[in-house]
């Protein structure tokens, strides 16, 4: 690991103004990505910000049935909180899905929404990545790319998927995330805040520099709505999705009255399928249309070669899903 300056900031106020002294600086939360890829020398930052002591450890229920969630949060306690896992089930399963117990205690819910690609090419520090090094290639697109690599909004320049599960039962929940920085406060949708790699994939999130992430903030539970969230992988433990998918829905009887769908594993981004969800809502969930609906969420979806069984993959984590709440 390369030499680093190492500062702990008191408020988010002393931790941004630390950012802008210098640069080459980045904001330490729970270190469980961050420090993976220092150690790999993929990461170099030349200062650490430390910003574990700013208070941003709570879960509050807002007017109107809001939740905001601090960005300091681990991924246990939002997890196991009474009000997260009976209102937003398919938040909990997500989360305790994903890592180890021992990794979720440390990881934070802001480091969750911030963390980078599993990618082996990004993390391996000499082969062509545009994300580490911009312009230099995608050594994916036409190498080893079975596991981590998405079908769904990628490009020539980069098909790696986005490793959270959390974020994609966010997406189907309706989230926004409130960002404080040297401009400012200011809030964006979740499902906005995660870039499409395109022709600039090093450029993954709607961060400006020496912004903070200070809370994500759940839309109110949709009214009489069950939800679940479903990962496929290897094995079943302590593995990145191949496929998952989050499901909110609200029946009166077999019709489907409203219903939210999103995407992980098969996607460079969290991935809302609202062409899913349009073949279902207002109509009597059966087999077929769960079938149609299926195949309308993975659209557009392109093999790379040893990743295109993840085309029925995706499908099925859809169809797995939504055959739950059949009657």
């Amino acid at each position: 690991m390369r030499n680093f300056d190492y500062a702990r900031a008191a408020d988010v106020e002393q931790a941004i103004a630390m950012h802008a002294r210098a640069g080459d600086t980045v904001y330490l939360a729970g270190g469980t990505t961050l420090l993976d890829l220092m150690k790999l020398d993929v990461m170099r930052p030349a200062h650490v910000v430390d910003i574990h002591k700013l208070g941003l450890d709570q879960i509050e229920l807002l007017d109107g049935g809001r939740v905001r969630i601090g960005a300091m949060v681990s991924n246990t306690d939002l997890a196991r909180h009474d009000h997260i896992a009976q209102h937003y089930p398919a938040l909990s399963q997500a989360i305790l899905s994903g890592a180890s117990t021992q990794l979720r205690n440390k990881a934070t819910t802001g480091g969750n929404v911030m963390q980078r690609v599993r990618c082996g090419y990004f993390r391996d520090g000499v082969s062509p990545c545009n994300k580490r090094e911009p312009g230099s290639g995608c050594s994916a697109v036409d190498g080893l790319n079975r596991n981590v690599h998405a079908v769904l909004g990628g490009s020539a320049q980069c098909i790696a998927a986005h490793p959270s599960d959390m974020c994609v039962a966010m997406v189907a929940i309706g989230t926004s995330v409130q960002i404080q920085g040297p401009q400012g406060r200011r809030e964006v949708p979740l499902a906005d805040f995660h870039l499409l790699p395109g022709d600039t994939p090093w450029k993954e999130h709607a961060l400006e520099p020496g912004e903070i992430i200070t809370h994500v903030t759940l839309d109110p539970p949709m009214p009489d709505s069950r939800s679940a969230y479903l990962k496929l992988r290897d094995r079943g433990s302590y593995q990145f999705a191949l496929a998952s998918s989050a499901v909110v829905i609200a029946l009166d009887g077999t019709t489907v009255r409203d219903i939210r769908i999103a995407l992980g594993g098969v996607t460079t981004k969290p991935w809302r399928a609202e062409n899913a969800e349009a073949v279902l809502r207002g109509k009597s969930i059966d087999d077929a249309r769960i079938r149609d609906a299926a195949a309308a969420a993975m659209s557009g979806a392109q093999s790379y070669g040893q990743n295109g069984f993840k085309l029925l993959l995706g499908q099925q984590a859809v169809i797995r899903n939504l055959s739950r709440f059949m009657a």
